[in-house]
């Protein structure tokens, strides 16, 4: 479900609909279309610094409604920087300035309880975030609000599993008369719904439902929602179908990063990450550490430079009345005192994004190196189960089928073998130094010939031997062991021919048999894919020459030292 989580909040911002700024009403407040300007601008630190001076200036002429529009607008923008708890303490604020049962200020505080809700929602504090959302609802008379309000409510509590409960405010979208005159709004609840049936049910197949809201939100042109419905075809593909996850998790990075949504660009890039090649992995890391460490920093630069803004403003108040009173000396110690609390909270909150930081990659660290033990002893114990036991019950069944006398003792003593290291398979392997390496390749080789099968050696001396380490003979045998598996299995060789030969410091093996051969690219999987593993962990190399008339050649050469 961890992967979930990203997606869930981005749809916050983009499915949900987010609030809307309150809109600019005709006022004698320079500042606040100042304010506005710079808004319209895409300047926010600006907007904001000018609609903390028309909350000033409507507090002097006592105009609520202005005082509490611009702390709305500040909360608004605030949110959007990823000031979460800044934001939440000025939309607080702002509650003081408005009347619940005047009409025009009932909408605005229901606009404000709403941005109350989605700072609490991206907080995790869900049931807060519940009750501010219903405030909200219980606010407002406006068609296009409720429908905002209902769907945020659905995402809500589909986050904290509470599925069917989220179906009932999806379906009351469904049921609004202006659902069916807007498009993109019938596409987002469409998709959230399916999303959500499949959430409740992972039987449930919401792919129709799926594809049908991208289809009308590409049809409108509307790069948010596609972001949404693109997250939502992620989170279903993941596990079942990661190529088709990862086809979809790239075209949604395209989108966010034309809608410069840098949360959304994250969101894809977790995916990619997990989802893509060793090489592209790898880029796709170096990106999402590059935008983390951008937006990170740009969010504390905007949660110091408004809480500043705001710190100053508070305080230049307390000067002005101090000032009316003190003298000199007072004014010098306020200074003073002005100066060390600015001190103090920068360096805290430093320390505070340093810990957190340096947290995060701890965290990050440790989970990557235990999905990596976990992946690394998951193949370790699949090629020791295929090459231990499968292949040596294979080589038992091989030397019965073709004995016409059965050594029943030895047999016995063989399989009991393999169940002793069937029993100890999770346990590291203690590669043995072979008393005679030539009798054992001998033995294993001549046991796969059979009535009309030949196997043949060539070169198989004990000299050959006397250099190679260990650990290269028991990988060895596994990768002759599994060549000789297959051709029992599937090559239909009467004659099949082991060459052995050492040049300078390499040795070199040639498998040669007259069998059907393999059709077209040798298919890497399951013993085979071990096998390429084996030869590579020893330095060494393999070829399939698959491009003759009949049979199949093998070379595998690796260095003696």
């Amino acid at each position: 479900m961890k992967i979930l989580i990203v997606p869930l909040i981005l749809l916050l911002f983009i499915s949900c609909n987010p609030n809307k700024e309150v809109s600019k009403p005709i006022v004698a407040n320079p500042f606040y279309d100042l304010a506005w300007a710079f808004l319209d601008s895409n300047q926010s630190d600006s907007s904001f610094i000018y609609f903390n001076k028309a909350k000033e200036r409507a507090v002097n002429d006592h105009d609520s409604i202005i005082a509490a529009k611009s702390l709305i607008n500040m909360s608004i923008i605030s949110g959007n920087r990823g000031d979460y708890f800044g934001s939440q303490e000025i939309s607080i604020s702002a509650i003081a300035y408005l009347n619940p049962n005047n009409d025009e200020q009932k909408e605005l505080l229901s606009s404000n309880y709403n941005n109350l809700g989605k700072m609490a929602h991206l907080l995790k504090n869900y049931q807060e975030a519940d009750q501010f959302y219903h405030k909200a609802l219980a606010l407002t008379n406006k068609k296009r609000s409720k429908e905002i309000y209902l769907n945020n409510i659905g995402i809500n509590l589909s986050n904290y599993g509470k599925y069917r409960e989220a179906l009932q405010y999806f379906d009351k979208i469904k049921r609004l008369d202006s659902i069916s005159y807007d498009p993109k709004a019938y596409a987002r609840v469409l998709s959230n719904i399916a999303k959500t049936k499949w959430m409740l049910n992972p039987a449930y197949k919401p792919m129709p439902d799926l594809m049908k809201a991208l289809a009308i939100r590409e049809r409108e042109e509307d790069l948010l929602g596609q972001n949404a419905s693109l997250g939502h075809l992620v989170d279903y593909y993941y596990t079942s179908k990661p190529d088709s996850a990862l086809f979809y998790s790239k075209k949604k990075y395209k989108i966010a990063e034309q809608l410069k949504v840098p949360d959304g660009q994250l969101s894809s890039l977790k995916v990619l990450i997990k989802l893509s090649s060793e090489q592209e992995s790898r880029c796709y890391f170096e990106i999402f550490e590059h935008l983390e460490d951008s937006i990170q920093t740009d969010r504390n630069a905007a949660k110091n430079q408004f809480a500043v803004i705001r710190y100053e403003t508070e305080k230049s108040k307390a000067d002005n009345l101090v000032l009316q009173k003190d003298n000199s000396e007072k004014k010098y110690q306020i200074t003073r005192q002005k100066a060390f609390l600015i001190g103090s909270i920068v360096l805290t909150v430093a320390l505070a994004v340093i810990a957190v930081l340096w947290y995060k990659k701890r965290k990050q660290k440790l989970q990557l190196e235990a999905q990596s033990a976990i992946r690394d002893g998951k193949l370790k114990t699949s090629k020791k189960v295929h090459d231990v036991v499968a292949n040596g019950l294979y080589q038992v069944m091989t030397e019965i089928e073709n004995q016409d006398e059965i050594d029943k003792e030895g047999i016995l003593d063989r399989i009991e073998v393999l169940y002793e290291k069937s029993r100890d398979i999770s346990y590291e392997d203690q590669v043995a130094q072979e008393a005679n390496f030539k009798e054992t390749i001998n033995g294993l080789l001549m046991s796969y010939g059979a009535k009309g099968r030949r196997v043949s050696l060539v070169g198989n001396k004990e000299e050959l031997w006397d250099q190679v380490a260990p650990n290269v003979k028991h990988e060895l045998t596994h990768v002759l062991q599994e060549l000789m598996v297959n051709m029992s299995k599937h090559s239909q060789a009467a004659n099949v021919v082991i060459k052995f030969e050492q040049v300078g410091n390499e040795v070199n093996i040639y498998y040669t048999d007259d069998g059907v051969g393999i059709n077209g690219e040798v298919n890497f999987k399951n013993g085979l894919n071990s096998t390429g593993n084996r030869i590579a962990s020893i330095g060494g190399d393999i070829t399939f020459e698959t491009k003759t008339e009949r049979g199949l050649k093998v070379r595998i050469s690796f260095p003696i030292t």
